[in-house]
């Protein structure tokens, strides 16, 4: 996927359980998905972000 926050990175996600890190795509009743856990770039835009829904939650810098 393309980075939500608009830098044009091309996210990769792995869904393979027997590597790490490892995120959980649920699809939904109502045709959307959610990623689990939280996608967090820790270099270039540093985005932290749920996808839950087919929405993008951004989570807050404390």
């Amino acid at each position: 996927m393309l980075c939500p926050c608009g830098c044009r990175r091309i996210l990769h996600m792995n869904l393979l359980t027997d590597e790490r890190p490892c995120w959980r795509l649920t699809r939904h009743e109502d045709g959307t998905v959610s990623l689990h856990p939280s996608v967090w770039r820790k270099k270039d835009c540093g985005s932290h972000f749920w996808f839950q829904h087919g929405r993008v939650e951004w989570c807050r810098a404390e």
